[in-house]
């Protein structure tokens, strides 16, 4: 009895969604999403009613919020630049020498099925699937930065660094 209730245990870990999930959150709960809602900007008049965009179902609106826009103005930058689909001239210099090496069209695909790859090697053992342990923070261990380390290292080369949150490990 133990036995086939054991091996019941283990087929039913071994058995899960095609895709690993290393933080087994529960994303198939269907709940209110507070983030999705957002102010919207004060109705205005514009000049000429003819300046209005013609309605569209799934289009925006002039009063629709744009965080994107808003804050790359705040930053200095362009809004007009987040819809363009060509490389802005002022940026052709900084494009040629990034790409100098060459560049690789599906590179998004490919770390995709390498990161996929990846977390099923590294979901875990059978208990910590059965009972929804994450393992992200482990799996992914070997590709995280010391930042400490690594600031120590850019002072040992003489760069100037700014102030730095002390490190907790050494608090004691």
């Amino acid at each position: 009895m133990t036995v086939a209730l054991l091996a019941g245990l283990a087929l039913a870990a071994c058995s899960g969604p095609d895709e690993p999930r290393l933080l087994n959150l529960d994303a198939a709960a269907r709940g209110p999403d507070e983030f999705r809602i957002l102010p919207t900007r004060p109705l205005e008049m514009p000049p000429s009613l003819t300046e209005l965009p013609a309605p569209a179902p799934g289009g925006t609106n002039l009063a629709d919020p744009q965080p994107r826009a808003d804050a790359v103005a705040a930053l200095g930058g362009n809004p007009a630049l987040l819809s363009a689909t060509a490389i802005p001239a002022a940026d052709g210099g900084l494009v040629n020498r990034a790409s100098r090496f060459g560049v690789q069209p599906n590179i998004r695909e490919q770390l995709a099925a390498e990161d996929l790859e990846f977390r099923r090697r590294n979901q875990g053992r059978v208990l910590e699937r059965l009972f929804g342990v994450g393992v992200y923070f482990r799996a992914y261990r070997v590709m995280a930065l010391d930042r400490y380390a690594e600031l120590e290292r850019w002072r040992r080369a003489g760069a100037r660094t700014p102030g730095v949150p002390p490190d907790p490990a050494l608090d004691d």
